[in-house]
């Protein structure tokens, strides 16, 4: 028997909550820096618990949208709450390991063989991604495509065709792991230490030393909000 006509998800509240967040801050014209009501007067004002608030807003802070601070309320840490759907969210949560588990695997060898293979080129490319990347952070930008070409720097200066070719049929996984790190707050400053530790080891032609940076690079990329978040289902 067909399942087409299978009931329609019922949108969970805190969701709904997500949305007229979304719309309270364009219709208020509030910006980045901004503090949002506490949750107490957002639950009255919407006529919900408490506790769909606070889920709306974990919901909002794991996406990099704002910033919940202990005792200290919740600002805005983008000009728009443009939250992407949950069922995304969840699906991203569910992949991220094992991409993270490739990236690990086929990074940390090719940091390693960059480390013994690389060229003046190579050496120079890199060190032109680390001053790109520097500069985004100093422009208060998450840096994602100067990240990107650090890593892109790195696999070419591995000189593997096979593992670049692997590097290349996950990029797009790659990709959005890398904008989930990067949007954690303090991230882009601490990559971008981390991407110079890479460089300086690729450079002196240490491998143990490179791969081990990369290594320890990867695993921080790894620790994001997302992979502490569930999504509830009691609303």
């Amino acid at each position: 028997m067909s399942d087409a006509l299978r009931p329609l998800p019922r949108p969970r509240l805190y969701e709904q909550v997500v949305e007229r967040l979304r719309e309270y801050v364009q219709s208020e014209s509030l910006h980045a820096g901004d503090r949002l009501p506490p949750e107490r007067d957002l639950a009255e004002r919407l006529g919900v618990s408490r506790t769909s608030v606070r889920q709306a807003l974990v919901a909002l802070e794991v996406q990099g949208l704002v910033d919940t601070r202990h005792g200290g309320g919740t600002y805005l840490l983008r000009d728009r709450l443009d939250a992407e759907p949950l069922e995304t969210m969840i699906d991203r949560r569910r992949r991220l390991p094992d991409v993270l588990d490739a990236r690990d695997a086929l990074e940390t060898k090719l940091a390693e063989l960059a480390a013994t293979r690389r060229t003046d080129k190579d050496l120079a490319e890199i060190e032109a991604a680390l001053a790109a990347m520097s500069e985004a952070v100093e422009r208060g930008e998450l840096g994602v495509p100067e990240d990107q070409r650090f890593h892109a720097a790195v696999t070419a200066a591995g000189h593997s065709a096979l593992l670049g070719d692997f590097m290349a049929e996950i990029s797009l996984s790659i990709a959005e792991s890398r904008t989930e790190s990067l949007r954690q707050p303090g991230r882009p400053a601490q990559s971008l230490a981390q991407h110079r530790l890479i460089a300086d080891a690729v450079r002196v032609g240490d491998p143990e030393a490179a791969a081990h940076a990369m290594h320890h690079h990867v695993v921080t990329v790894g620790q994001v909000k997302l992979l502490d978040w569930q999504a509830d289902d009691s609303d």
